[in-house]
């Protein structure tokens, strides 16, 4: 099949993925309640890059809900729209552009009795602007390297703050 970009060495036309994962100490619920229901407060928390969020729609978060953000990633400001697509309590939150081609899921599964939570983040970079595929070797870098970013800080924070609430002795 005749590829133009692959002739020109323009890179391909998969997506960019990045995946990290993370075991935190919080129960599955409460860690989704900070990132699902707490996420116009606490996104620019673990993603530092974000420096305007705003909720779109009325109401509390939910299925469909829609917001926007602005974001420096390297020098590179972006502006975007997105809508939650998935919204299952414990189980999974996902975001997806809807003025730029991404998605990202936050997965979660209880860990043994209850009280850790696995933490997989996974960005998806859907398409890549022709102008960038030259350096679509450092884009895959560079999400790598924040999705790893991402779950340490969500671990950090989601932890920091679970241990305030419980009391000692009892974690």
């Amino acid at each position: 099949m005749f590829n133009l970009g692959s002739m020109l060495n323009l890179g391909s036309n998969e997506p960019v993925i990045g995946k990290a994962h993370t075991v935190v100490l919080c129960p599955a619920l409460e860690l989704f309640h900070y990132l699902g229901n707490g996420l116009f407060q606490n996104y620019p928390k673990w993603s530092p890059e974000v420096k305007e969020l705003e909720q779109l729609s009325s109401g509390p978060v939910a299925l469909g809900t829609e917001g926007r953000q602005v974001r420096v990633d390297q020098g590179r400001r972006t502006e975007s729209r997105f809508r939650i697509s998935t919204f299952e309590p414990g189980v999974r939150l996902t975001l997806v552009g809807i003025s730029e081609p991404f998605r990202c899921t936050y997965d979660l599964q209880v860990v043994g009795t209850g009280e850790t939570t696995r933490l997989t983040f996974t960005f998806e970079l859907l398409e890549i602007l022709a102008i960038m595929r030259p350096f679509e070797a450092l884009v895959r870098v560079a999400i790598r390297d924040g999705a790893e970013r991402t779950v340490h800080n969500i671990k950090r924070l989601v932890e920091a703050e679970h241990s305030v609430r419980m009391p000692s002795g009892s974690a």
